[in-house]
Order: C-alpha cells, then sequence, then structure tokens
C-alpha cells in the first residue's frame, strides 16, 4: 500500500480554530435522548385533561409532530454540505451536527410514542402518526423543501454564493429563526418559568411538561453551536470570499413569510404576535452579528447559553 503524502492527507484538525472548539464543545455536552425522563408529561396531560382541552392537546400533538419531522428532514438533507467544507475541524465540527440532529429526531419521536399516544388512547381521541400530512401546512412544506434544494444544489456548485445560500436556508432561518422562535413557544406555555408575556391563559391552566421542556433545553443547546457555526461561515464568506451581504438578504425576505405562515395554524395557548416578534428580533440579531464589520460571533459556551435562555 502506498504511503499518503502530506496533500494526500490535507490538513490535520486545528482544536483551537474556531470549529475545532465547537467541536470539542459537542463532545463535552453529549446527551443521550433516551435518557431523558419523560414519564412524567403523560400523568400531567391526563391531570389537565378539563383544561388542556382536546383541540389543544391535537395543537400539542402538531407543534411536536413539526419538530420531528425538521429535524429528520435535515438529517437526510445535510449531507452535500459535509461534501463542501474544507477544513478538516469544520469536517470534525459538521459530523457532531449530524449526529445531534438525528438525536432530536430520536427524541421526538420518542415523545410521540411514549407520551402522546398512550395519552391520546387514554382521553379516547384519535390516534396518529407524526407523519400524517395534517400536520404539515403549505409554508412548512415550503421552507424544508427550499432547504432541501439549497443544500443540493451543494453537489454542483460550490462556489461562496452557494455556500452562503445553504447556510442562510438552514442554520440562520431553519435553525436560528423558525426552530428557536418554537422552542420559545412550547418552553413559555408549558414550563412553570417560561415567559408570562407569550401565554394568553393562566399558567395555573397549563401542564408542565418537564420532560419536553428538558428535552428541548438539550437540543437548543446543540442549536446554539449549530447556529454559530453557520453565522460564522456566512461572517467569513462575507469578509474574505466578498460574497454581497445582499445574498443573505434574499434568503431572508424569500423564507421568512413561511417561517410567520408555520405558525398561523396553531391555536394553542400563546400569543401569535409575540411570537413573531420574537423571531424577528432573532433574524435582526443574527444579521447584525453577520454583517458589521467590528461584529463578532459569540463564543460557543455563550452562544449556547443566549439559545438557551431564550
Amino acid at each position: 500500500m502506498a504511503r499518503l503524502t502530506d496533500t494526500d492527507r490535507g490538513t490535520r484538525a486545528d482544536m483551537d480554530s474556531f470549529a475545532g472548539g465547537y467541536f470539542r464543545n459537542a463532545v463535552y455536552r453529549h446527551w443521550d435522548p433516551d435518557e431523558v425522563d419523560i414519564a412524567g408529561d403523560r400523568r400531567e396531560l391526563l391531570d389537565y385533561e378539563e383544561s388542556f382541552s382536546g383541540e389543544e392537546f391535537d395543537m400539542l400533538r402538531l407543534a411536536v409532530a413539526r419538530f420531528g419531522g425538521g429535524e429528520e428532514a435535515v438529517t437526510e438533507d445535510l449531507m452535500p454540505l459535509g461534501l463542501a467544507l474544507d477544513g478538516t475541524d469544520e469536517q470534525l465540527f459538521f459530523t457532531t451536527q449530524l449526529y445531534e440532529e438525528a438525536k432530536h429526531t430520536r427524541f421526538f419521536d420518542r415523545y410521540w410514542e411514549e407520551v402522546l399516544t398512550p395519552v391520546a388512547e387514554e382521553l379516547g381521541v384519535e390516534v396518529t402518526e407524526p407523519t400524517d400530512e395534517r400536520y404539515l401546512n403549505d409554508d412548512y412544506v415550503a421552507l424544508f423543501d427550499a432547504v432541501e434544494r439549497s443544500m443540493a444544489s451543494l453537489l454542483d456548485d460550490r462556489s461562496p454564493e452557494a455556500r452562503a445560500r445553504a447556510y442562510s436556508h438552514y442554520h440562520i432561518v431553519a435553525e436560528s429563526v423558525l426552530a428557536q422562535t418554537a422552542y420559545y413557544s412550547l418552553q413559555s406555555a408549558f414550563s412553570s418559568s417560561g415567559d408570562d408575556d407569550v401565554v394568553t391563559r393562566p399558567r395555573s391552566k397549563l401542564p408542565n411538561l418537564d420532560g419536553l421542556v428538558g428535552g428541548i433545553a438539550r437540543i437548543r443547546s446543540d442549536e446554539g453551536r449549530h447556529v454559530g457555526f453557520g453565522m460564522h461561515q456566512v461572517r467569513k464568506l462575507i469578509q474574505e470570499d466578498n460574497v454581497d451581504e445582499a445574498v443573505v438578504r434574499e434568503v431572508l425576505t424569500e423564507l421568512m413569510p413561511h417561517v410567520a405562515g408555520i405558525f398561523t395554524d396553531i391555536e394553542g395557548p400563546v400569543d401569535h404576535g409575540a411570537l413573531v416578534s420574537y423571531a424577528r428580533e432573532k433574524l435582526t440579531r443574527r444579521l447584525d452579528i453577520i454583517t458589521e464589520a467590528d461584529a463578532e460571533v459569540p463564543p460557543v459556551d455563550d452562544l449556547v447559553a443566549i439559545e438557551r435562555a431564550g
């Protein structure tokens, strides 16, 4: 067998680099989706049967179905991005992201199987599957179709502009704005420490779903890294590869109506206006970091804390 030259091997991973630091953080913060205690959520939902109506229970199923579907979609769709990465440390981090998206998919699947389906059976309501098309509205389908197309385009075009579009589709819009807003909504509605300005009814009338909220906290910790990595990559493409920031703004202009549309048919105990405002604030903060010359992507631990806090 011929020996590999330094050129064949490529560069070694730099654990002191931005991506290397994010990789090490991902390893340190590993968690198992099968070890999150969700059993108490079944009891809470049944105890609140009278005040948390069958219609609202189905809205909870809708939210979990959309989360699970989104995580599964990106687990499948992100692969072309790995081929477009140059640095070994970037590729190492990317493998942690794929692994974590798969973990998130597993958590939401498990929540459906072990909490939502048994509660539906106990309440005597229709048992459904998380893949049921009733849970995926047109804006949801349009947004994730756009994410899929942007990632698939990297198989033929790995130019800086194509990579900037792909990061903007997934890391900035789908993961940072859409997912973080949805997580914020669920944590506000079903946690005693949630934001009271978002819920539309007394918290005493809502179940505390500590299992769901606990899983979401771990997921947001993972996604804080994903979002930070994507912002860093887009910022680098603008500053070092001369990608026009209009490329990023074009993606955001195209996708933000879909983000708003995804929440329009969720009639749960949350204020939709507050959620849209939260999403816009998220987007503004991300754009400031990406486009301002003297701004910096926060260190990984700071960004994780920011995402977990909302």
